[in-house]
């Protein structure tokens, strides 16, 4: 049984809450997206509500164990002070004599930032000594950062073997929709699945292969798939050491995988001009960099009878104008289907804010790597150290 924040007695309490405040930060200090800000604040507002002395802890970067100002939080605290409507007291470290004192004089309702727990290496290192002495500032202990939740670091799991742990709302949600994908999916269920290199896709293809009525793959790694079934591919990015284990997938899903007909393909990345070629026969000198409208038309009408849709990964290089039409294309014909729709993945989650669609989908993850490891079957330790 894993314990929900509704079911700790926060009142007046001290609580130590495990954000994911890792936002883009420029050299002035300004956030360029702070959506993760936003999805913790309705566990912020629950706190608030029961007048808990609220103790936020995040990391920000990779400052590698060592107090790099670069990666101060403090930028954080002034625009979640913006968007919560209160004051959030920033303390400037999150271990020692500092965070304790401001904890201790800290009143209910009062909301605080700690500085960066990855400017000591003991926090990725689960150090359990560290993981102690956060435990120490508060009664309590709230997971709210599902895009952590695949690493074992000190404020993830360490905290939770000192006082009671719950998950906070934002990972209840996480938690909800993609265990809902794997074990009690509306059907039909389609998955769409993109990005570069399949073998860092081999284990979700193979767990959704098992539970979708349909698994459209698309980006590069599809054209590893088309290549190990004969197909000619030019001088597209693809895995020949991935070709027995692609065999094994295209034998596996049979007639529930949808390939890309067409791709749109270039002489290099940056050429200038662009052509429509078939994805299995692909011109010698050619790569194919997205999949083409023909692609697009051939999965309409799974995506339009589809109750529910898992996706992951962009369908081309989205980064490029000229190969960020696939992924648009199918993610307006996403956002126009009445099925519930789950996205993850960093990547996938910039193609749909840049087009504008991100918040026509159902659920956005907030986590890459940790809807990933989800959606691939793996028990996240972080999710984990909540079981009581």
């Amino acid at each position: 049984m894993r314990r929900s924040l509704r079911d700790l007695d926060v009142a007046r309490k001290r609580v130590l809450v495990r954000a994911d405040l890792n936002v883009p930060i420029d050299a002035y200090g300004a956030i360029g997206d702070d959506s993760r800000l936003r999805a913790l604040l309705p566990t912020l507002a629950y706190l608030r509500e029961a007048r808990a002395i609220t103790l936020l802890c995040s990391h920000l970067g990779r400052p590698e164990g060592r107090r790099d100002m670069r990666f101060t939080l403090a930028p954080v605290a002034r625009r979640l002070s913006e968007l919560a409507l209160c004051p959030v007291l920033f303390v400037g470290d999150c271990a020692g004599e500092e965070p304790r004192i401001a904890s201790a004089r800290a009143q209910p309702g009062d909301v605080l930032l700690l500085e960066n727990v990855r400017f000591y290496a003991e926090e990725e290192k689960n150090d359990p000594a560290f993981a102690a002495d956060l435990a120490r500032l508060a009664d309590v202990f709230v997971n709210d950062a599902f895009g952590t939740a695949h690493r074992a670091h000190a404020s993830t799991v360490g905290v939770a073997a000192h006082i009671p742990a719950a998950a906070g709302l934002l990972m209840e949600r996480e938690i909800a929709a993609l265990s809902s994908v794997l074990h009690d999916p509306a059907r039909p269920l389609v998955g769409i699945v993109g990005g570069a290199k399949i073998s860092t896709k081999i284990d979700i293809v193979r767990n959704l292969i098992g539970v979708v009525d349909t698994l459209c793959i698309g980006g590069a790694m599809a054209l590893t798939l088309i290549a190990a079934r004969g197909g000619r591919i030019g001088r597209s990015l693809v895995e020949p050491a991935a070709y027995e284990v692609a065999r094994e997938i295209l034998a596996e899903a049979g007639s529930r995988l949808a390939l890309p007909t067409d791709a749109v393909a270039a002489l290099s990345i940056d050429a200038a001009e662009t052509r429509i070629v078939s994805a299995a026969e692909v011109p010698d000198d050619f790569a194919g960099f997205d999949v083409g409208p023909a692609t697009v038309e051939a999965w309409s009408p799974a995506i339009a009878s589809a109750r529910t849709i898992v996706w992951n990964g962009p369908l081309g290089a989205y980064e490029r104008p000229p190969y960020a039409a696939g992924t648009r294309a199918v993610a307006k014909r996403v956002a126009a289907s009445s099925a519930q729709s789950i996205v993850g993945g960093g990547d996938l989650v910039a193609a749909l804010e840049s087009a504008g669609l991100a918040d026509r989908m159902t659920h956005v993850s907030t986590g890459g790597g940790a809807s990933l490891e989800f959606l691939e079957g793996k028990a996240l330790p972080g999710i984990a150290a909540l079981e009581v």
